[in-house]
């Protein structure tokens, strides 16, 4: 369980509405559904109405800062179904790439891939109490893209199971082209939390409003135990074709 699994949820009902590709960018096709995630008949581009209009504030920020640029979303809303199915598939990938096979992992193997998994990847938990980020409507992966639509290097691929994952990596790093990853990471973050979400602290792509990591990371910020979790786990009923 993360520290921020604690934070009590009381969700305020705000329904899953579409993301319209005219604001911000949409990565077509979805990655994920590319490789056959279990969708359904849901649609990975949905935020919760607020989180949506704050995404908005921010393509807003940006574009005051970088006229013409826009942000471009990743992935958004998430079933359980999908988390599991991306969980395992990510899992699976780390077995490989150690040069281990799945069915023969002893429980010392699995259990260090596995801890390396969740470091970038949210336990698909079936507890309403505990809900994956992505499975609230709350959450969404994220980078940008110039006015030319030419998707702004990061120095690594969303997703990516790596140190240079991590927000500050090339922070402290003296060659210009890291440098410079590191600005475009920055600009990202800044635009992001000026409209009032907050970056996870392993993904540099990962932002979040009102969810459980958001309200953990604002009463880290503030020392104050009043933040709540706004959206839990995203029902049906909150789906809004």
């Amino acid at each position: 369980m993360k520290p921020y699994q604690a934070i009590p949820i009381c969700d305020c009902g705000e329904p899953l509405v579409p993301i319209a590709g005219d604001r911000v960018s949409l990565v077509q096709p979805h990655p994920y559904q590319v490789l056959g995630a279990p969708y359904g008949h849901q649609s990975p581009y949905y935020l919760r109405t607020g989180v949506l209009a704050a995404l908005l504030q921010a393509q807003a920020v940006l574009q005051q800062q970088q006229p013409g640029w826009k942000i471009q979303v990743f992935d958004a809303f998430r079933p359980l179904a999908v988390q599991r199915f991306m969980v395992e598939r990510t899992f699976l990938e780390q077995v490989q790439a150690r040069g281990w096979v799945a069915d023969t992992l002893t429980a010392a193997q699995r259990e260090a891939v596995m801890a390396e998994v969740i470091q970038f990847w949210a336990v698909p938990s079936d507890d309403p109490a505990t809900p994956p980020p992505h499975s609230t409507g709350a959450a969404l992966d994220v980078t940008l893209m110039t006015a030319t639509g030419t998707v702004v290097d990061m120095g690594s691929p969303i997703d990516e199971v790596s140190p240079r994952s991590h927000p500050d990596h090339f922070a402290a790093s003296p060659g210009p082209i890291e440098q410079q990853f590191h600005t475009h990471r920055t600009l990202l973050n800044q635009v992001m939390a000026a409209a009032g979400f907050r970056r996870h602290p392993n993904e540099w792509w990962h932002f979040s409003l009102g969810d459980q990591l958001w309200a953990w990371q604002r009463r880290q910020e503030t020392d104050c135990e009043d933040f709540l979790a706004h959206y839990g786990r995203a029902s049906v009923d909150l789906w809004v074709q």
